[in-house]
């Protein structure tokens, strides 16, 4: 047996979690096991299994190609300090209780180190329409070279100041930039503060008025994007009558920050109107309106039918025209094939006249 991977050392604070790696091969597949052994002089090694330590050591394994192993320590304490050994043996005698294997196991070490985490004392302060979060390391603590300001995977600040009181300001109210940021500190191990703006639910409607066709289902949504989060959601009719999940023609699903109210076939006489939904925490309460409106399933229909009828009325307007313009036309017709007879008849009679007087 042979490792491919061996475990590698690492500093950790108290309450963190550690987690060490283990890769072996050999012919056949070699088992691995994980043992420790304490800081304390009188301490010797001990196999972890596990489930050990009340439940905080978490050991995987897999035996394909070859063998390999991950032991996760969770919410570690100073006596979690110490000499972590994988051992890997392929020999078949290796667990026998009373012969000794041919193939020693091998190992290989890391060394754990569990430093007791420093208090950090953190503060927000409203000031001149901007909020001022500090964050405060006290003694013992490691050697700082900078800090970072964290919100979410974003970084705001960042800088190379070893003091152990670190600022950052937001301009703006609460309510505007509620939510978790970290003060970050640039030690070995990285150690950080978490810096919580609270406010009341700001609460705000998806969409502040709603349509619906009668008969159909009507969907009204509000969120919460503030910190901490809603603890509990109301929806109210008319800001009076509170709606009871599954009564009625109701349903209402929350989950956290967001609340869901629907309206199954709805009614223009018994649907439409105001609807208010109230959200709750440990800071207070907030609300937003949602107008529905309901409108007659042959709402749709009035624009097409207002163009037919514009199209009716003007075809019905070129039929009379065109009705009424004919007649004229004909006597137009007439009024031309007569003048030149009149002409004729006039020529005829000057014609007879020159005759009348030549005799």
């Amino acid at each position: 047996a042979g490792f491919i991977k061996s475990p590698l050392s690492q500093k950790r604070l108290t309450q963190d979690s550690v987690e060490l790696y283990c890769e072996a091969i050999g012919n056949p597949i070699p088992e691995i096991q994980w043992w420790f052994e304490g800081n304390e002089p009188n301490e010797t090694y001990a196999q972890l299994w596990d489930g050990a330590r009340q439940d905080r050591v978490k050991i995987n394994a897999t035996y394909n190609l070859h063998s390999t192993s991950t032991i996760y320590i969770a919410n570690l304490t100073s006596d979690d300090s110490g000499m972590y050994e994988c051992r890997a043996s392929n020999d078949p005698d290796r667990n026998h209780l009373s012969k000794s294997p041919k193939v020693k196991w091998i190992r290989s070490q890391a060394n754990v180190f569990v430093i007791e985490r420093p208090d950090i004392t953190t503060r927000v302060i409203s000031e001149a329409g901007k909020l001022v979060l500090s964050c405060n390391m006290t003694a013992p603590y490691p050697a700082i070279s900078g800090h970072e300001w964290m919100h979410g995977d974003k970084i705001l600040h960042t800088d190379t100041d070893t003091s152990p009181l670190t600022s950052y300001i937001i301009e703006g109210k609460k309510e505007e930039h509620s939510g978790v940021f970290e003060c970050v500190y640039k030690t070995s191990p990285v150690i950080k503060g978490q810096v919580n703006i609270s406010v009341a639910p700001q609460v705000l409607a998806y969409k502040k008025s709603e349509h619906g066709n009668e008969g159909d289902t009507g969907v009204l949504i509000c969120k919460s994007p503030s910190f901490p989060a809603v603890d509990a959601w109301a929806w109210y009719k008319n800001g009076q009558e509170r709606i009871i999940n599954g009564s009625g023609r109701y349903i209402i699903k929350s989950s956290g920050n967001k609340t869901e109210l629907r309206v199954l076939k709805l009614s223009i006489e018994e649907d439409t109107g105001d609807y208010h939904c109230n959200a709750t925490n440990s800071y207070g309460s907030g609300s937003a309106i949602v107008n529905l409106r309901v409108r007659s399933r042959l709402a749709a229909l009035w624009p097409f039918l207002g163009i037919v009828a514009e199209v009716l009325v003007l075809v019905t307007i070129i039929f009379i025209y065109e009705k009424r313009r004919k007649p004229d036309e004909v006597l137009d017709d007439d009024d031309g094939g007569s003048a030149p007879l009149k002409s004729n008849a006039t020529n005829h009679k000057d014609k007879n006249v020159r005759q009348r007087n030549a005799n």
